[in-house]
């Protein structure tokens, strides 16, 4: 709970941490440890009961785990290791023996992991070093040399520094599925799965996109007795990859590749790729440099090289990067053995809801004939909509709309310098407010993987405690 405001607390600087998710969390959790006890405040906003475990790691779902193995997850960039730690010292294996594959590697679920980041956090927030001040930001607004940021329930901040961290946003119904988006037999929220209870294991059931999110609800259903056909339709028909268990260390710690263009910078990958598969060992380690490169090979592109990648590329990407959890994968693999599970490329041209069912019409990727298709679901999991951001979230909403940040040019999420200090559209910096997280990809470059993600919220904790280290007083904090 928040402290009211005296005479000490107003001569401390304050920051405020607009979202309490993974992001969040890091940015607090390292900016705590820098700096000097009771040299700041440091103002968590988050209405979830817990910091940290944001939209991935608030799940419930047994079925839900990480996508990559826990000996490669921290809160800390420092300690690489950390979670894997705190897995063994908790007996999350021997409670979950199914998180623990043959070759070794654990993956919990995703609840576990929110576990982990509280309890990292605990220390912090029992001493005071950090604060959780549980509700939703309405509205931040600059005031005189700091922010104001109004609460949902009426309450006011005032703060010399705001680091937005707010979470992904959720998909966007797709523009033939808008039709039938008020229909409750289509769900747009990934997130949500109250439907679960409300499914009959005989339901036709349409996913709409084929990333990790897709192929968890696939596990979420399963678990829940589901036999009925379940269609995945995606533009491209890309598919997360598998993981290369047992492959060993990579055989190079960086690679060189052709940043002249996008077209350039596909063919020098796909050549690395084609190399070392000859060479014996697997397309994952090429493409894993490319991740541990994907500032710098970002930062190397022209702008017009950079449009075409997001545009052209970015899908391709993902499902390489984003690599589906071995449980959650068997699962599919046995589905599609038995003939209830289907992946198809094809666009959606239309939609209608008609006796209690909804009608979809699918065009195949390699075809022109338009076929009409029926089901008693239809799930969206095409992905955070980073290209309308400002509107499912007011308080961006509200900065973007007074000019006080931009959008980056390429959707992808706001417009930032690399570090993380925001930008107003005409590319001055906005000063005392910061972006950290997957929202600052647009200028970062590789920025939804979780290593990537702590360190970008631990350079934005950096850099908020070197501009504290000589911060003059703070303004009140009232938080009535």
């Amino acid at each position: 709970m928040t402290r009211a405001a005296g005479e000490d607390e107003a001569r401390r600087p304050v920051v405020a941490v607009v979202g309490g998710g993974y992001t969040g969390a890091v940015v607090a959790y390292s900016l705590a440890r820098r700096l000097p006890p009771g040299s700041a405040r440091i103002l968590v906003i988050e209405p979830r009961a817990e910091i940290g475990r944001g939209l991935a790691y608030s799940s419930l779902d047994p079925s839900h785990r990480i996508n990559v193995p826990a000996a490669r997850m921290s809160v800390s960039s420092e300690d690489p290791g950390d979670f894997f730690a705190w897995v063994k010292s908790n007996g999350v294996v021997a409670e979950d023996p199914e998180s623990q594959v043959p070759t070794g590697e654990v993956f919990p679920r995703r609840q576990v992991f929110g576990s982990y980041i509280a309890a990292r956090l605990a220390p912090f927030l029992a001493s005071g070093a950090a604060e959780h001040l549980r509700g939703a930001v309405a509205r931040v607004a600059p005031e005189g040399e700091g922010w104001r940021l109004d609460l949902a329930d009426g309450r006011e901040i005032r703060a010399d520094f705001v680091v937005l961290a707010a979470s992904h946003p959720r998909p966007a119904v797709p523009g033939p599925l808008r039709a039938v988006a008020s229909s409750p037999k289509l769900r747009a929220d990934p997130y949500d799965l109250s439907w679960l209870a409300e499914v009959d294991p005989q339901e036709r059931v349409l996913i709409v996109g084929s990333g990790l999110t897709s192929a968890d609800l696939v596990a979420s259903l399963d678990a829940r007795g589901h036999k009925g056909e379940i269609l995945v339709v995606s533009r491209r028909g890309f598919r997360s990859r598998g993981h290369a268990f047992g492959a060993g260390a990579a055989p190079f710690d960086r690679l060189e590749f052709d940043t002249a263009s996008a077209s350039a910078l596909l063919r020098s990958v796909r050549r690395h790729v084609r190399e070392t598969v000859a060479a014996g060992h697997r397309w994952q380690h090429v493409l894993d440099v490319v991740r541990t490169q994907g500032g710098e090979i970002w930062r190397a592109l022209t702008p017009e090289a950079r449009r075409r990648v997001a545009r052209h590329l970015r899908v391709a990407w993902d499902v390489h990067r984003f690599r589906i959890a071995p449980q959650p994968e068997a699962v599919i693999a046995r589905r599609e053995a038995e003939g209830s599970l289907r992946y198809e490329a094809a666009a959606l041209v239309g939609s209608a809801e008609e006796g209690g069912r909804l009608i979809v019409n699918l065009r195949p990727r390699r075809g022109a004939e338009v076929r009409r298709e029926s089901f008693d679901r239809v799930l969206v999991t095409t992905g955070p909509a980073h290209d309308r951001i400002g509107e499912g979230n007011p308080a961006l909403g509200g900065l973007i709309a007074a000019g006080l940040i931009g959008l980056d040019p390429n959707g992808l999420g706001l417009l930032t310098a690399p570090a993380g200090e925001a930008l107003r559209p005409d590319g001055a910096p906005q000063p005392g407010l910061y972006v950290a997280g997957p929202l600052a990809r647009g200028a970062a470059g590789e920025l939804m993987g979780l290593p990537e993600v702590t360190r970008h919220a631990e350079g934005v904790a950096g850099l908020l405690s070197a501009r504290l280290g000589g911060k003059a007083a703070a303004p009140a904090l009232s938080v009535g």
